[in-house]
């Protein structure tokens, strides 16, 4: 490693040299100066420096004045502050223009190295101690993945699978992160064994099963709503829990979390199915006995998701049998976003809003069309990237801090996630067959069936049954499915796309997160 080169201003240095010694001792290179005018000409002619020590008090201009023109330069390595003065507007000041971190004289030699360590040091330090813990937990997790599990402990699994990308994430250890995607995609060949073995079972009565997604509404979200409180229901499309993970931070400076909790996306994972699953209460093959003009089948014209806002005021009155204001909003583009920030405060008139925000969706598709996207997301760490981003930037976070300023009840939630397709499955059919990617419904399919679960009873798991003969199939792991036709062709299209439909863990184990405003 490069020596660490530190700038030290400080019109007393002859009383530092037992740290200055400390410090050359431990390697770094040290260079000196004695008052705020020779620290600038220093770093114009050299700005090379991984570190500044700055005195707060020094003939000709004061440490805070030095501090106001590095920043003004435009320079990022990070500055320390070293003052004998411990007055509170002094260290508000210096806190206020960005100092890293903030040293009363005298100074420790190793509070020194604790302060270069913690600053420079870190990063290398954190992937190091990362990529050792992950090593020791390898072996542990291997054995909970090939275990005979339960859907709890797989979600278990998943959620230390997620732990772990992001922390390594940090390191850039391009070895471990290899091995940990290996061991994810082992872990999603055992958790579609699983699929095939439980899911099927769920539907039956007194099932052992988890919360899935047309009861997540009745057992995860309405129960809590009060009236006292607004409960603003926040659905997030495509959300994954990893993604959940990067925003999650950014939602904590306004909002105290309750609870992270989980519940499972029918099959199959997509927004006709799932989201109308959500809404409704119900099962597809439901939605379509109970209000048949409201359901429309893979095969069939028209919008899919049209009646979500009917199919929740239905809801409302089965569960809570009583009149409450609500509201349900869905985002598509820009505009709509901001008449949510427009109209922020008023869902504080309703009992509940539910808001359906489209953005990831939009994102995981138009990456699949569009090359610049395709570079800006390339792999699993930039699309948690850009989708922290987005967050951080949106409409929606204006507006989730508008809300802030008052008690509110915020439930975060998705329909379903997304997986990183890799490898081709051949799949034949007629024309009425369906287009997506990660699940195939029709009649004469013909398909490897290796690499899918396949329902040829479609009542059974609560799907509807477009033709008398109609099957569906589902991709497992990483498969996504291809006509014989310009196969090669759309082979490379689609490889490395987002996709969703089918059985992974990403695209079926979906977060709920309940929250509430700091105030109040």
């Amino acid at each position: 490693m490069d020596k660490i080169r530190i700038l030290w201003a400080d019109d007393e240095m002859d009383h530092l040299k037992p740290q200055l010694f400390f410090l050359e001792k431990k390697g770094f290179t040290i260079t000196t100066v004695s008052n705020g005018h020779d620290a600038l000409a220093t770093l114009d002619a050299d700005p090379n420096y991984d570190l500044v020590f700055l005195d707060e008090s020094m003939p000709g201009i004061s440490g805070l004045e030095t501090l106001s023109r590095i920043k003004a330069k435009g320079l990022l390595f990070p500055v320390v502050m070293v003052t004998k003065n411990e007055a509170e507007n002094i260290m508000e000041e210096a806190i206020g223009s960005q100092i890293a971190d903030y040293l009363i004289k005298p100074v420790n030699p190793n509070q020194l190295l604790l302060t270069i360590k913690k600053l420079i040091d870190n990063k290398r330090l954190v992937s190091e101690k990362n990529t050792m813990d992950y090593q020791i937990a390898f072996r542990q997790l291997f054995m909970d993945i090939t275990d005979r599990n339960d859907y709890h402990k797989w979600v278990e699994i998943y959620k230390q699978l997620i732990g772990w990308e992001l922390k390594l994430d940090q390191g850039k250890d391009p070895q471990i992160q290899d091995i940990l995607y290996q061991q994810k995609k082992e872990a999603n060949v055992e958790f579609s064994k699983f699929i095939l073995n439980h899911y099927a079972s769920w539907f039956k009565p007194n099932a052992n099963a988890p919360i899935m997604s047309h009861q997540v509404m009745y057992e995860k979200v309405l129960k809590d709503v009060k009236d006292d409180v607004p409960t603003v229901f926040l659905l997030l499309d495509n959300l994954r829990f990893d993604q959940w993970k990067v925003i999650e931070p950014i939602i904590s400076e306004k909002y105290w979390i309750q609870s992270e909790d989980y519940f499972f996306s029918i099959l199959p994972t997509t927004t006709q199915y799932s989201r109308n699953a959500i809404f409704s209460g119900m099962l597809p093959s439901e939605i379509e006995k109970f209000y048949p003009d409201w359901w429309i089948n893979d095969n069939e014209e028209g919008g899919k998701n049209l009646k979500e806002p009917d199919l929740l005021a239905n809801l409302i009155k089965r569960v809570i049998r009583r009149d409450i204001k609500h509201e349900y909003i869905k985002i598509t583009n820009a505009a709509k976003g901001k008449q949510l920030v427009d109209n922020a405060l008023n869902l504080l008139k309703n009992n509940f809003t539910a808001i359906v925000y489209n953005f990831i969706d939009m994102l995981s598709h138009a990456r699949t069309e569009m090359e610049v996207l395709k570079e800006l997301a390339s792999d699993e760490v930039a699309y948690r990237s850009l989708t922290r981003s987005w967050f951080l930037h949106s409409p929606l976070w204006v507006a989730l801090q508008k809300l802030a300023e008052f008690p509110v009840q915020l439930i975060i939630t998705t329909d379903h996630g997304t997986m990183r397709v890799q490898d081709p499955s051949k799949v034949i059919g007629d024309k009425e067959t369906t287009a997506n990617l990660r699940y195939k419904v029709g009649k004469n399919l013909n398909y490897d069936k290796k690499d899918v679960l396949e329902i040829k009873d479609p009542a059974s798991v609560g799907l509807p049954r477009p033709n008398i003969s109609s099957t569906f199939i589902f991709a497992k792991e990483t498969n996504y499915f291809l006509y014989p036709n310009n196969y090669n062709h759309f082979l490379n299209y689609y490889k490395n796309t987002f996709q969703h439909g089918g059985i992974s863990m990403e695209e079926m184990i979906c977060p709920i997160i309940k929250l509430k405003s700091k105030v109040g």
